[in-house]
């Protein structure tokens, strides 16, 4: 952990780059060569919380079984050292160091988050200042590289553009105990299921068209049409920096309402980094996203980490319950309703601990990895001059070459106590996506009975008016 201890009067050097449901990001501004070229990810916690969460208090005791393998991490003093040793230990082996920062831990003082905290306050979501602040508790805070920049830079008039992408889960699940009603978790993706349940909760304003399985289908012109999904409905699945600074894209995440810039204004912002006419630079920003995204081993290997999940969550649940050894209520619940359906998960209440561990421990893994966020950073560079052809990546329309880099970001250690929370969330959404395609089903077939009445009723008037008719003709 680095000695340095940031208090009160750092504040100021730090500025609000956004946030998620855990972390607080903060763009350093200053002139240190220690924090330029970095950011700070400071620990929040929920407002519904009588108290801050002690910050002492890294793992709990089942914690520390489920990664009882990695010493350091269970051992890890606090919270935030855990989470960092996390990503070094678990998650760099997994994704590449190449793509990842486990990045390091600093000191900082209770006045240095309580005067952060005021000092941003204005420019978070409303939303997120009502769900959940810093955790003042915290000692420590996590220092990364700034990946949406180019370390090292030294030319005054050079151009980074990134963009961030949150993919979420690439694949269909295929497990054996999921349950026959949610049958239709093998044909849709969730987040296709999960955007009507946020539609429904005003968490979104409208139902984003992007697909997951476009993303990572690894042919350019389907990841093509991905990226263009993710322009139209951003939400939190999509944001674009230049030079480090926000230009598209939400800064709070999913309920942020509006955009840091339209797409128009998007266009005019590319034009010092993309060679096109008007109306075509956002076009060819996206088909550099997509060629890059489609290099071999990104999204490969991010995908062979999410698919540790082999059980889903309605098969991880049971081993959970053997890890904490409590009783399970989801057989409770079967018990008494269907009898078929408990068989199933009868052989998993079987197995050994180690084996329930491992169920559980790849779940949390893999719900890292469905979690995460992908940044892309591009700077225009002269053809082949500079790294080699690896990490170079070229407009076909312009011939345009552009050096990059790819980083994956956010690797937050799932708590064990949310498995409860992800079973319970896993069903509401599949529940209220059922509901939905069935009342659209129902509502469709009224309308069309009510087509079918009309029309027949039309042709009795009109039979009736021909029969007066004819009358009138015939006498």
């Amino acid at each position: 952990m680095e000695k340095v201890v940031l208090d009160a009067t750092h504040a100021g050097d730090w500025t609000y780059r956004g946030e998620g449901a855990a972390n607080l990001v903060l763009a350093y501004s200053g002139s240190s060569p220690r924090f330029v070229g970095k950011v700070l990810r400071v620990h929040k916690v929920s407002r519904s919380d009588s108290e801050c969460e002690n910050a002492l208090t890294a793992l709990t005791i089942h914690e520390c079984l489920l990664w009882k393998e990695i010493d350091d991490l269970v051992l890890a003093p606090t919270r935030e050292f855990a989470e960092h040793l996390y990503v070094q230990h678990v998650m760099c082996p997994l994704l590449g160091t190449d793509h990842v920062d486990s990045g390091t831990c600093v000191f900082v003082a209770k006045e240095f988050l309580e005067a952060v905290e005021s000092n941003v306050l204005s420019q978070r979501p409303s939303w997120r200042i009502n769900d959940a602040i810093s955790n003042t508790q915290c000692e420590s805070a996590l220092l990364l590289s700034d990946v949406s920049v180019f370390p090292r830079s030294t030319l005054k008039d050079e151009f980074c553009i990134s963009v961030e992408i949150k993919p979420k889960c690439g694949f269909l699940p295929a497990s054996r105990f999921i349950a026959d009603e949610n049958y239709v978790k093998r044909c849709i993706t969730r987040f296709k299921m999960h955007q009507a349940l946020k539609l429904h909760q005003g968490k979104v304003s409208k139902i984003s068209e992007y697909d997951p399985l476009d993303l990572f289908s690894g042919s350019l012109e389907t990841v093509n049409k991905a990226m263009k999904d993710l322009i139209v409905t951003p939400q939190n699945n999509l944001r674009v920096f230049l030079n480090g600074t926000l230009i598209f894209g939400g800064s709070g995440g999913l309920a942020d309402p509006t955009c840091c810039l339209n797409e128009e204004l998007l266009e005019d912002a590319l034009k010092c980094v993309i060679q096109a006419e008007d109306g075509m630079r956002t076009t060819n920003f996206l088909h550099l996203v997509a060629e890059a995204v489609c290099r071999p081993g990104l999204l490969d290997r991010l995908l062979e980490v999410q698919k540790l999940d082999k059980l889903d969550i309605e098969g991880a649940i049971h081993a959970y319950y053997n890890v904490i050894s409590q009783p399970c209520p989801i057989c409770r619940v079967f018990k008494e309703n269907e009898k078929k359906l408990l068989e199933r998960y009868t052989s998993l209440h079987s197995d050994p601990l180690s084996k329930s561990l491992k169920i559980v421990k790849d779940y949390l893994i893999a719900a890292t990895a469905k979690d995460l966020s992908i940044m892309i950073s591009f700077r225009p560079t002269e053809k082949r001059v500079m790294g080699s052809s690896n990490d170079i990546v070229s407009l076909k329309l312009n011939s345009q070459c552009f050096e990059y880099k790819a980083s994956f970001i956010d690797l937050d250690m799932k708590p064990l106590k949310k498995m409860a929370y992800y079973f319970e969330l896993d069903q509401k959404i599949v529940r209220h996506y059922s509901q939905m395609v069935k009342s659209n089903i129902y509502s469709e077939r009224v309308a069309s009975i009510k087509d079918t009445l009309h029309h027949e009723q039309t042709s009795a008037v009109e039979d009736v008016s021909h029969t007066r008719d004819s009358s009138v003709i015939g006498a």
